[in-house]
């Protein structure tokens, strides 16, 4: 369950962070290039944020619930057992669950503590920061819930490639002694033990859940709000200035070299899975072919900075890159599938 004590201090350096200067520096440079397109950018990406308006309340709300009730500490289950059970649940649980980049790293470091197999890990590790409740509504409210479905079943197919892959793998030298000495087990959300207690769904019922209710609930409301602005906006840009012949003969046709490519741009250029969801709408709307925005996401999300961290903090770098070759492998098969299905 998140920790409500975080300092005030700290929350109100993070008021204006990243995403916020970045939506402002589009618009000032958007004002000072072509004023005349200032107002139309504000005004469709007001509209959009209007639009997307009941998806993002389902899911702070949906958030904010299972953190209050401490839900989360459900995940615990998975890493036990047999070890094919483990990596299924976990890849199950990981492309389920409520749990933000940051806050992977002192859970996963909970669990290798307590000796959970690296391959269960790795399951969690490579569906965890590809879907949880809020990114669901999110995609599906941006792009559609066909496509949201396909996104969750590629995030737990992914994390059941990487599990059995580094289940079958564990005795060579790419997985022996993966853990770095002192690996770091800090993480932004302040979660100190991920599974020490049992969930209370009547959360209501005690003051300290609550309040854990209301802080989840805006801290998710403000995040959702900062990336998804800063989508719209770079999207409002993008419907004007950019052409879509050339979105269309990049990213577009039916052929495998699309969906590679999608994913060979998704790992470096990815921002998050909340800011994607509208841009890759945008684009799929200009020509993006369907299995190249599948594995555009999916590759970017797993390499994302925060995801990425999770992993580099914990492992040595062999299984690091270990972890990205299991991410572009399965976001090309899932693209190439989703391809063929539509």
């Amino acid at each position: 369950m998140a920790d409500t004590t975080t300092p005030t201090p700290i929350r109100r350096r993070k008021l204006l962070d990243g995403a916020w200067v970045a939506s402002i520096a589009v618009l000032v440079i958007v004002a000072i290039v072509d004023p005349q397109q200032l107002w139309p950018t504000v005004a469709f990406a007001a509209d959009a944020l209007l639009g997307t308006a009941p998806f993002i309340a389902f899911a702070v709300c949906a958030v904010a619930y299972l953190k209050a009730t401490g839900a989360e500490n459900l995940l615990a289950r998975a890493f036990e057992g047999n070890p094919v059970r483990m990596i299924i649940m976990a890849a199950l649980l990981g492309g389920l669950s409520p749990f933000c980049s940051c806050e992977v790293i002192p859970f996963i470091a909970a669990l290798l503590a307590v000796g959970a197999p690296l391959g269960a890990v790795m399951a969690f590790w490579l569906a965890s920061p590809l879907m949880d409740p809020a990114m669901f509504a999110i995609t599906a409210g941006a792009i559609s819930v066909e496509f949201a479905l396909a996104k969750t079943v590629a995030a737990v197919a992914l994390g059941m490639l990487g599990g059995f892959g580094t289940l079958m793998l564990a005795g060579t030298p790419v997985f022996t002694d993966p853990l770095r000495e002192r690996p770091s087990v800090g993480g932004c959300c302040g979660v100190a033990k991920p599974f020490s207690d049992q969930p209370v769904w009547k959360f209501w019922s005690e003051r300290v859940r609550v309040e854990t209710f209301r802080s989840a609930a805006l801290e998710n409301a403000a995040f959702l709000l900062k990336w998804l602005t800063l989508a719209y906006v770079i999207e409002a840009v993008m419907v004007y200035y950019m052409p879509a012949d050339l979105i269309a003969s990049v990213l577009g046709g039916d052929g495998i070299g699309t969906v590679i490519l999608g994913a060979f741009v998704g790992m470096p250029a990815y921002l998050n899975g909340y800011a994607a969801a509208p841009l890759v709408a945008e684009l799929m709307d200009q020509g993006m072919a369907n299995g190249a925005a599948l594995s555009f996401m999916l590759a970017g999300g797993v390499s994302c900075i925060p995801a990425a961290i999770a992993v580099w903090a914990l492992v040595k770098p062999r299984v690091f890159a270990a972890y990205l070759g299991f991410a572009l492998t399965g976001s090309v098969l899932a693209g190439m599938t989703w391809q063929i299905l539509n």
